[in-house]
């Protein structure tokens, strides 16, 4: 790797283990109740539903709108839907919906969720999202890791990382072709399969509005809208020495408690609608991290602090030889 300048934010690289399999067995040792937390949340399935029959809706009505209109609607309140539907997969690709002993209805829910998205995406989030989990930080396994390419491109300027935000959909999608393409799994291939169904009928039917009212919104959304500032507060090095951060704004209730990122990373067998008690539970742990109230305001300093970069980044080069245990392993 070329020298950088001392002024300019890259990687920083480490040989210590993630923080979160630790913290969780401390956690544990001296709040054996928290156990009490673990589990899935039964109403997940119904709010899915009831996101995905309101997308549908406002999309079957746009037909009746004017293109800017459309583009406002999606943006202003089609963008908040997006990002619930999205928390939605993220909740069933750890089996919130059913638990962990029916993973099949859990990724099918998550199928149809995607499915206003107008993009398949939840069985492959699935597979990336868990290996995030158990290699957090890890150049080669952890696609949620930022490449050099990507870093050095946008640089620290100002205009450089407001494309970035932008454009970001597209880079959060591809990455993982390119840092860790794994092979499609029959369950992906169906997904692929009912979303490009779903959309050619949807296409055939109501046309092409609803159509970029739904794909044109998910992919205007995921990157410079307020909700999308998880993207960057999630896993961003704003304070030097931590890799992962909890927002506790009221942005939380349009998300599911998706803000809770710390709690989520210690305890990702605890559905989100329990983490804001979690963390009551254990202040003397969470209300000592850094921690954000503003999803706005994290991507405002992102974009225009030249501190911060894609590369404020805690990163592993190496495979630990003890790894975490499989989250997919961990029971209700």
């Amino acid at each position: 790797m070329a020298p950088r300048e001392a002024a300019e934010p890259w990687f920083d690289d480490t040989t210590e283990p993630e923080p979160h399999a630790a913290r969780r067995k401390k956690i544990l040792e001296a709040h054996p109740e928290v156990r009490g937390l673990f589990g899935h949340n039964p109403e997940l399935k119904w709010q899915a539903l009831c996101l995905v029959g309101v997308q549908l809706s406002v999309a079957y009505y746009t037909r009746l709108m004017s293109w800017p209109m459309l583009i406002a609607v999606a943006y202003f309140f089609g963008g908040f839907l997006q990002h619930g539907l999205w928390s939605v997969i993220h909740e069933c690709s750890h089996n919130q919906a059913f638990g962990y002993k029916y993973p099949l209805p859990n990724q099918l829910l998550g199928i149809l969720a995607n499915l206003p998205m107008g993009f398949p995406c939840a069985v492959a989030f699935k597979r990336y999202h868990l290996m995030h989990h158990k290699y957090q930080g890890h150049a080669k396994l952890d696609a949620d890791v930022p490449t050099e390419f990507e870093a050095r491109l946008f640089g620290t300027s100002a205009i450089g990382k407001l494309i970035f935000v932008i454009l970001q959909p597209f880079f959060y999608y591809t990455r993982p072709l390119f840092v860790n393409p794994l092979p499609p799994t029959r369950l992906e291939l169906f997904n692929i399969a009912v979303q490009l169904v779903f959309d050619y009928v949807l296409l055939s039917h109501w046309g092409l509005k609803p159509f970029v009212y739904l794909i044109g919104g998910f992919f205007l959304t995921m990157g410079l809208h307020p909700l999308a500032g998880h993207f960057i507060s999630d896993h961003m090095q704003l304070t030097k020495g931590h890799e992962t951060y909890s927002y506790y704004g009221w942005m939380n209730q349009l998300m599911w408690n998706e803000g809770y990122h710390n709690e989520h990373h210690d305890f990702p067998n605890v559905p989100n609608k329990r983490l804001a008690e979690l963390r009551d539970m254990v202040p003397e742990v969470y209300a000592q991290l850094p921690s954000y109230d503003s999803w706005p305001g994290v991507v405002w300093r992102f974009i225009t602090d030249p501190s911060v970069s894609l590369g404020s980044r805690i990163r592993r080069l190496e495979v630990p030889q003890k790894t975490v245990t499989n989250v997919e392993k961990v029971v209700d």
